[in-house]
């Protein structure tokens, strides 16, 4: 199935995401930290929350989750961040790899709904308008006009 390999992919890539932004929430600081932590903070822990539902609905369609590091780190979308960064860098990295998991949504959610698979295709959609949400909020933050880094 089609969505099944979307999920695995989405599953591997929201788990690397949010490493990342943990380890930007762990390790900024500077003058940047009081306004940014808190935020970094919530952006992983719910992207975090999405991991065990995707891996259920992989489940869900009888198949094996894939659950190592390295089948993580092959499947995944979004690249590893080996360096301390602080802002903007942060924030740069972060509208990037917001708008690769958008796009992973959106076709996530395409491949449910031609597999008739409305539960999934929901939550695709709620996790669509919360990524879409914090692309917003990166935009923001760094003041880029839509067209500029998408």
């Amino acid at each position: 199935l089609m969505l099944v390999d979307d999920l695995k992919t989405l599953l591997a890539t929201s788990f690397s995401y949010s490493l990342k932004a943990a380890n930007y929430h762990w390790n900024i600081e500077g003058e940047d930290f009081i306004p940014f932590h808190p935020w970094l903070g919530e952006l992983y822990s719910d992207v975090y929350g999405t991991v065990d539902p995707l891996a259920e609905y992989i489940r869900t369609l009888q198949a094996y989750t894939p659950a190592s590091l390295t089948r993580f780190q092959e499947l995944s979308r979004v690249s590893d961040q080996l360096e301390v960064v602080q802002f903007p860098q942060i924030f740069e990295q972060l509208l990037t790899d917001t708008l690769l998991l958008i796009d992973l949504l959106n076709t996530t959610f395409d491949s449910a709904t031609k597999e008739r698979q409305q539960g999934i295709a929901n939550f695709m959609a709620e996790r669509l308008d919360a990524m879409q949400k914090y692309a917003w909020q990166i935009r923001a933050t760094l003041k880029v006009i839509p067209g500029d880094m998408s």
